[in-house]
Protein backbone atom coordinates (compact mmCIF):
# COMPACT_ATOMS: atom_id res chain seq x y z
CA UNK A 1 0.00 0.00 0.00
CA UNK A 2 1.53 3.26 -1.05
CA UNK A 3 0.83 6.31 0.79
CA UNK A 4 1.92 8.97 -2.47
CA UNK A 5 2.16 8.18 -6.27
CA UNK A 6 5.44 8.13 -7.26
CA UNK A 7 7.51 10.64 -9.34
CA UNK A 8 8.25 10.28 -13.40
CA UNK A 9 12.05 10.40 -11.84
CA UNK A 10 11.19 7.36 -9.36
CA UNK A 11 9.27 5.36 -11.97
CA UNK A 12 12.31 5.63 -15.15
CA UNK A 13 15.10 4.69 -11.91
CA UNK A 14 16.93 8.06 -11.94
CA UNK A 15 16.47 8.19 -8.03
CA UNK A 16 17.56 4.52 -7.70
CA UNK A 17 20.57 5.44 -9.76
CA UNK A 18 21.35 8.52 -7.98
CA UNK A 19 21.63 7.06 -5.09
CA UNK A 20 23.55 4.41 -6.21
CA UNK A 21 26.32 6.92 -7.64
CA UNK A 22 26.09 8.90 -4.13
CA UNK A 23 27.15 5.58 -1.66
CA UNK A 24 29.77 4.63 -4.00
CA UNK A 25 31.24 8.18 -3.86
CA UNK A 26 31.13 7.99 -0.07
CA UNK A 27 28.59 11.21 0.19
CA UNK A 28 26.88 9.36 3.17
CA UNK A 29 30.12 8.92 5.01
CA UNK A 30 30.42 12.36 5.43
CA UNK A 31 30.34 13.21 9.31
CA UNK A 32 28.10 16.55 8.59
CA UNK A 33 25.82 15.05 6.80
CA UNK A 34 25.41 11.61 9.63
CA UNK A 35 24.82 15.19 11.97
CA UNK A 36 22.52 16.65 10.42
CA UNK A 37 20.62 13.51 9.85
CA UNK A 38 20.47 11.74 13.25
CA UNK A 39 17.39 12.66 14.82
CA UNK A 40 15.50 12.00 11.46
CA UNK A 41 17.37 8.13 11.64
CA UNK A 42 16.87 7.98 15.05
CA UNK A 43 13.16 8.78 14.93
CA UNK A 44 12.88 6.13 11.38
CA UNK A 45 14.17 3.13 13.73
CA UNK A 46 12.22 3.76 16.64
CA UNK A 47 9.18 3.60 14.51
CA UNK A 48 10.67 0.50 13.12
CA UNK A 49 11.45 -1.11 16.36
CA UNK A 50 7.89 -0.46 17.26
CA UNK A 51 6.05 -1.52 14.60
CA UNK A 52 4.63 1.30 13.13
CA UNK A 53 5.98 0.26 9.23
CA UNK A 54 3.94 -3.10 9.78
CA UNK A 55 0.94 -3.98 8.07
CA UNK A 56 -1.87 -3.58 10.67
CA UNK A 57 -0.89 -0.19 11.38
CA UNK A 58 -0.48 0.54 7.94
CA UNK A 59 -4.52 -0.17 7.68
CA UNK A 60 -4.97 1.43 10.77
CA UNK A 61 -3.65 4.66 9.37
CA UNK A 62 -5.65 4.13 6.38
CA UNK A 63 -8.79 3.53 8.20
CA UNK A 64 -8.04 6.62 10.89
CA UNK A 65 -7.10 9.10 7.31
CA UNK A 66 -10.60 7.57 5.50
CA UNK A 67 -12.60 8.28 8.72
CA UNK A 68 -11.92 12.17 8.58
Amino acid sequence: MRFRRPSIRTILGFTRARKRVERAAGVYDNPVWKATHAVPNAERRLKRRVGWYSTPMKWYRLLRRLSK
